[in-house]
């Protein structure tokens, strides 16, 4: 019986995707949204950590995706 690796793997690309500041921050300091800024802030985590949860659930509970390594 080998490992689900799925979970796994949808939450460290994600992770890497919704970083705040990585590739855009919801909300900016200035405007609705900016990219590539690397600035953070308090705001701006709780808004990406919602997008996570949201798409995390989706991706692993709805969807089911699955990696099983033997």
């Amino acid at each position: 019986m080998g490992a689900d690796w799925g979970p796994v793997a949808v939450a460290v690309g994600l992770f890497i995707l919704l970083s705040p500041g990585l590739l855009f921050q919801l909300p900016a300091r200035g405007r609705f949204i900016e990219f590539g800024n690397m600035y953070t802030s308090g705001i701006s985590i709780l808004v990406h950590a919602i997008l996570f949860f949201c798409i995390y659930t989706l991706l692993v509970v709805a969807i089911g995706v699955h990696i099983h390594a033997d």
